[in-house]
């Protein structure tokens, strides 16, 4: 398999989570990956507001993410009722069955206006799949493995794009899109990215 297997062109929204936008501003070509997608990709206020909060860190991905805003690239949005009904249930309870605000809001836009949650963190996925079963849950990896970012960027440069996900923001892959991943940088190169497990990053 040589590409993603996600239908994304039938989803005319994403809803990109902080750690979505930290691994595409890894890539060196977030505007051209985000603009290959025919939909739209919005970020909420509440998840621009961790990534300004990293900024006490030494991090700027909340400049470049003002960047895409600024360039129509991505839309900031805010939550309505329904979706801080279901942001509210996600940040209170236990430790166990509860998600960073980041993610959280990411949900419940995505429930409330019936779009994709770009989600990587496996926590998330997996509270999404017993709580929201309909809620469609995309990771950065679907994207970046797309064949329309191939066509725009071309092998090599969706590859580059790839391995600097991996390497600088190290990039959280599914399990189930490892292999996929593997076969796409090659061996050699997945043995250099150290947030790959380990087994895949043994050269076979």
């Amino acid at each position: 398999m040589n590409s993603s297997s996600f239908p994304i062109n039938t989803h005319p929204m994403l809803v990109a989570d902080a750690s979505v936008i930290i691994n595409l501003n890894a890539t060196g070509c977030a505007s051209d990956i985000i603009r290959a997608y025919e939909g739209s990709v919005v970020v909420t206020a509440i998840a621009f507001a961790e990534l300004v909060a990293g900024a006490r860190n030494g991090h700027s991905d909340d400049k470049k993410l003002q960047v895409l805003v600024d360039s129509g690239a991505v839309n900031l949005v805010h939550l309505g009722d329904i979706g801080n009904a279901i942001y509210s249930s996600l940040v209170e309870g236990s430790a166990s069955c509860t998600l960073d605000d980041g993610e959280a809001a990411t949900i419940g836009y995505a429930h409330e206006t019936g779009a994709a949650a770009m989600i990587d963190e496996r926590k998330a996925r997996i509270i999404c799949e017993r709580e929201f079963p309909e809620l469609a849950v995309v990771s950065t990896v679907d994207l970046l493995t797309h064949n329309v970012v191939k066509t725009v960027l071309g092998k090599a440069g969706q590859i580059n794009a790839i391995l600097n996900a991996l390497r600088d923001a190290r990039m959280r892959v599914p399990t189930h899109q490892v292999e996929l991943v593997v076969n796409l940088i090659g061996d050699e190169a997945a043995a250099t990215c150290n947030s790959l497990p380990r087994a895949a990053r043994m050269t076979r």
